[in-house]
């Protein structure tokens, strides 16, 4: 049985008062907060169990070194890869996306060549394909969701042309908590001949992932918004895209001999993991989806779709409130404006002072803005620990700001 109040109860943070009221943490998509084995598994690892890994021969480099090395399994099993040696480790997906660009897409393509996007992406998946797009010529080319949010799986398909080369597209909006069909688009991309990259930072939240079955060819996860610590993080590649790829940083680890003249280089993942890696971080991470394995994802994504189902519910009562996306089986993500002139900045202020955090601004997604025709959204994003409660204190906070904006 999923028992929220016992779930709340690992997590010291949400005990703590705000403005003198108790916090509210609905800023989960930004970051989400770490329940207590996580805490402890990094307090451990600086105070008691710190040292390089891989380097060393001693007893605290070993003991490092197999605890970090455990976590590629633990993220393998996460999101069901075929092996752990498909499982990159770095410090998030801004790292997992940028490696793909460097490593793979840029001795790859050549000018003309197409990247396909769509207008829900974070700057994560945006940005590095600009770089490509600037120093080589490469064509961004952009596919935008349906008036209500959701984005149509057959437009994306339809959008791959002869000149195609990746695609590469959230599994879950950021903004307006869309759930995107991904396993359709891999599908159908693979029978055209072109790999597909997806960005689960949001999808590996809310929702059980098996990569195998989506069929992708590239996903990267970020590790502070899976409960675990900042700067940590992996992307899963597969063999094949693994062999097309040239090393993304130079450095020690990713060698196996180096001499004035040469270098060979590891076999991958190691091929891909340069220097001192974030160990702790990695180490929490670990805990983070064990954590979350042990709750059940199919668990978490039940919780958090009746949590998503009385928020939008509460919601379409306040007929001066505009959610931003109104696609069927969103997760658990909303994005508001409020009539007349007041700025999401205004809201998010107003919250705060009742204890209630939410995001305001472009969330990193300044293409959807303007796709949207909004500058700013105030954004409240519910994670495993949020109850229907905080909702109502969320509607309670809203009419407060309708009351002083108006």
């Amino acid at each position: 049985m999923y028992d929220v109040s016992k779930i709340r109860a690992d997590f010291p943070i949400l005990s703590r008062e705000v403005n003198g009221q108790p916090l509210c943490y609905l800023d989960n998509g930004a970051s989400a907060q770490k329940p207590q084995p996580v805490i402890d598994a990094v307090t451990r690892g600086y105070a008691e169990e710190y040292s390089n890994v891989h380097r060393g021969l001693h007893y605290l480099s070993n003991l490092a070194t197999e605890k970090y090395e455990a976590v590629r399994g633990t993220i393998a099993r996460f999101l069901n890869a075929r092996s752990e040696d498909e499982i990159i480790l770095n410090s998030g997906t801004t790292e997992g996306i940028n490696m793909v660009a460097y490593a793979w897409a840029m001795p790859r393509l050549q000018a003309g060549d197409e990247i396909l996007l769509t207008s829900m992406e974070h700057h994560a998946n945006i940005v590095p394909w600009h770089f490509l797009r600037e120093r080589q010529g490469v064509v961004l080319k952009w596919v935008d969701p349906e008036a209500d949010g959701s984005l149509d799986p057959q437009k994306v398909l339809d959008a791959i042309g002869p000149k195609t080369r990746l695609v590469a597209v959230t599994q879950c909006s950021n903004v307006l908590g869309t759930i995107v069909d991904v396993k359709t688009i891999c599908s159908g991309a693979r029978d055209k001949g072109v790999p597909v990259l997806v960005d689960g930072s949001q999808g590996a939240v809310h929702m059980p992932v098996d990569v195998q079955d989506i069929g992708c060819d590239f996903y990267a996860i970020t590790g502070h918004k899976l409960y675990g610590p900042s700067g940590s993080g992996a992307i899963y590649v597969h063999a094949d895209r693994q062999a097309e790829m040239r090393p993304f940083l130079g450095g020690g680890d990713m060698i196996r001999d180096v001499s004035k003249d040469v270098v060979t280089y590891a076999d991958p993942p190691l091929k891909f993991e340069a220097g001192t890696p974030g160990i702790v971080q990695t180490i929490g991470l670990g805990v983070a989806l064990e954590y979350l394995m042990d709750l059940g994802m199919e668990n978490v994504a039940g919780h958090e779709a009746a949590l998503a189902a009385y928020a939008s519910e509460r919601l379409q009562g306040l007929n001066w409130v505009n959610v931003q996306g109104q696609a069927p089986g969103k997760a658990a993500i909303f994005s508001l404006t409020l009539d007349g002139a007041a700025h999401a900045h205004d809201i998010s202020t107003i919250l705060d002072k009742k204890g209630i955090a939410v995001r305001a601004g472009h969330h990193c997604a300044q293409p959807l803005m303007e796709h949207l025709g909004v500058p700013a959204t105030a954004r409240a994003s519910f994670g495993l620990y949020n109850t229907t409660d905080e909702v109502d204190r969320l509607i309670d906070g809203l009419e407060l700001c309708h009351r002083l904006l108006a």
